[in-house]
């Protein structure tokens, strides 16, 4: 898989000076590379406790992301997922600490146990007071005898920070650090393996499956299981925290693994906060990416029961824009719709005739969603079938309720109803179109004459003509032709649509900032719904 990245072994280091240069001198590194990767606040006071962490690289922001005020005093970095060296842990305890000491907050893998105990036990051979707290808050493999540290790290990070730079002495600041670790509790899902540069990537998690308590190395999880969506796989994730959550007030962390959308965290995050399976979980942290596993498609939740002086501590302002923040979990604030634009309620009436064609156009786009979002997906977003479908599902429930027995007032009811549930461009032309077809009919047009004065509209409104590949290319010779019957228009809507397969420049919608190449062989997919349509009611007519 290509990534933007010039060489693996020079990954690391590149990133970090990336990151400093954006830093405004808030942060530093030591002259070490490639040996010595530490990043340290230039504003920092040794009289107070140093805070360091570290660790593989490849978690980001995790751990640099976290230097600063109120956080970690310096970040040690390995190369990715392998553990720093003992000098480079050394180096940064030497080059941070003070009379205050320093405490090392270590993720429970065997490298940085094993790198920073060495180092702290080198420090200490200096004169410096060094204490370790070992985080283990992975609760995937109940049997393991040395639980993985993962997210619940940054919980220690902020809590210990704070106390530091409020000038705690080290052995409050150990304390609380230890607290925080046997109260913390974590496990993630992934719907997709990480991309480890340099290496290729392994595909052991099959279509419809998630795995379950994933390591954010990459290690496999603790089982596979079936992928139903977002909702479930939240309770799943929180069913497994349940047990070691606490009581009293919780603090959850929701953790983008590096590759989830923030379309998805948002979703997540609603179902954490609408579930009922852990009790009293009053605030959050996030959503967002903080101790990532590369580009895994996954999350991982964080539990934290809390009092009132770990809650002050968790909300404490930071500089550092990769730390969210931890703020109560509110209810949406649902405000009415202004005046003029609550939704008009036609009068409906009945006509079976009318339904059962309304029903049959509905379906029509229903049956085509996968076909077109294809066929979209070669000159656009592969949204057409879905926008269509969409629309269609809703008119399909709004049969009832509609002016059926009155077609000018029916064209100018489902025109409203696009206008509120069909997304995108096609939505408001469709809908422009429908509202002047239902104008030009009360105005005494004959049903074809007013079709026609809706496509004239649209064209006006959109800007496109024939022959700029869109869905004019078969709505218009449809019109055309439709007063010969359904059947002549479905074959000239056809010979549209299918023309747009040789039209190699688009002037209009998103196929035209698409390449010829691109473009070559495939109908329009708006061209092929209409062609589409006009067949399905040639047959049935």
């Amino acid at each position: 898989m290509a990534q933007f990245i010039n060489s693996k072994e020079t990954l690391v280091t590149e990133a970090i000076d990336g990151v400093l240069r954006g830093a405004r001198g808030r942060l530093a590194r030591l002259d070490g590379f490639p040996h010595i990767k530490v990043v340290m606040r230039t504003d920092w006071d040794k009289s107070k406790v140093a805070v360091v962490s570290g660790g593989g690289s490849g978690h980001e922001p995790a751990h640099v992301g976290y230097v600063g005020q109120g956080m970690l005093t310096a970040a040690v970095c390995g190369d990715v997922f392998a553990s720093p060296s003992v000098d480079a842990v050394l180096a940064g305890i030497l080059a941070v600490s003070g009379p205050a000491g320093c405490l090392l907050v270590v993720k429970n893998y065997t490298g940085d146990r094993l790198n920073f105990g060495l180092a702290a036990e080198r420090a200490r051979a200096y004169g410096i007071k060094v204490a370790m707290v070992i985080v283990d808050d992975d609760i995937a493999l109940p049997d393991l005898p040395q639980a993985r540290g993962v997210a619940g790290t940054l919980f220690v990070h902020k809590i210990a920070g704070a106390l530091a730079e409020a000038g705690a002495d080290l052995e409050a600041v150990t304390a609380a650090a230890k607290q925080v670790v046997r109260d913390v509790a974590s496990i993630g899902m992934s719907l997709d393996t990480c991309t480890v540069p340099g290496s290729p990537k392994e595909a052991r998690i099959a279509a419809g499956k998630a795995e379950l308590g994933l390591g954010i190395h990459g290690e496999s999880g603790v089982e596979l299981v079936d992928f139903m969506g977002a909702r479930a796989a939240m309770a799943l994730v929180l069913e497994r925290l349940k047990p070691h959550a606490g009581q009293g007030p919780k603090v959850a962390l929701l953790n983008n693994l590096g590759g989830a959308t923030p379309l998805e965290m948002a979703v997540l995050a609603e179902e954490l906060a609408k579930s009922d399976v852990i009790p009293d979980i009053q605030y959050m942290v996030g959503p967002a990416a903080m101790m990532t596993s590369l580009d895994m498609r996954g999350f991982s939740v964080s539990v934290l029961p809390v009092k009132e002086a770990d809650l002050a501590l968790l909300q404490t302002t930071v500089p550092m824009l990769d730390w969210p923040g931890c703020l109560s979990i509110d209810t949406p604030e649902v405000q009415p719709i202004p005046d003029g634009l609550t939704p008009i309620k036609p009068i409906p009436s009945s006509d079976p005739e009318t339904a059962a064609l309304v029903a049959k156009c509905c379906g029509t786009f229903l049956e085509a969603e996968e076909t077109l979002n294809a066929l979209d997906a070669q000159s656009g977003d592969g949204d057409t079938g879905s926008t269509l479908a969409g629309a269609a599902r809703a008119l399909q429930s709004a049969i009832p309720q509609l002016p059926l027995a009155d077609h000018t007032q029916l064209y100018r009811a489902i025109g409203l109803e696009l206008s509120q549930t069909m997304g995108g461009s096609s939505g408001v032309l469709l809908a422009i179109f429908f509202s002047a077809v239902g104008d030009a009919a009360s105005s005494g047009q004959t049903n074809v004459e007013a079709l026609k004065t809706g496509l004239a509209r649209v064209q006006e409104v959109g800007g496109a003509s024939v022959g700029d590949r869109t869905m004019i290319d078969a709505l218009a010779p449809a019109l055309d032709a439709l007063s010969n019957g359904t059947a002549a228009a479905a074959v000239a809507a056809r010979q549209g649509a299918n023309g747009t397969a040789n039209i190699l420049r688009a002037k209009a919608g998103r196929a035209s900032y698409i390449s010829e190449d691109r473009l070559s062989g495939h109908n329009d997919p708006g061209a092929e719904a209409v062609a589409l349509l006009f067949e399905r009611l040639a047959r049935n007519s």
